[in-house]
């Protein structure tokens, strides 16, 4: 049962900005090992509301809901020793509102969702498939 605190608390509470974002984004990876982090030097990570519609169709996605977040770039794997003259950046995408959607239909924290979807993308940085991660996350859980 809630109380009047809790409904005082949630009175004025509003969705994350995507600054607010940002900086959950950069908290989570923050907290991920240092050696992890010293391999993902140069990944550029940003927040947008929806992914764009050129993404969705390459994605395939019916709906803008229907994309947490994206990799895009080359894999650690898939780079030759010396970068290629002109390239991008890697980049993570998380999207705001596909997550904060996700948030209200499930059980976890905001945190923990936006570093589940980090911790994702950045494996495709590793080169590694969504079976791959599936299938080291179910060997973990």
């Amino acid at each position: 049962m809630s109380t009047s605190r809790d409904t005082d608390r949630l009175h004025d509470l509003m969705a994350p900005s995507i600054e607010a974002f940002e900086d959950l984004a950069q908290a989570a990876f923050d907290t991920l090992p240092k050696e992890f982090r010293r391999l993902c030097e140069g990944v550029v990570i940003r927040v947008e509301d929806f992914p764009d519609e050129e993404t969705m169709q390459e994605m395939g996605c019916e709906s803008p809901f229907d994309l947490l977040g994206l990799f895009r770039g080359y894999g650690l794997a898939q780079q030759g020793a010396v970068p290629m003259s002109g390239q991008m950046p890697n980049m993570v995408f998380l999207y705001r509102r596909p997550i904060l959607d996700y948030w209200a239909e499930h059980e976890e924290t905001l945190g923990a969702i936006v570093t589940h979807v980090l911790v994702h993308e950045i494996g495709h940085h590793f080169g590694l498939s969504d079976e791959d991660m599936e299938a080291i996350e179910a060997a973990a859980g």
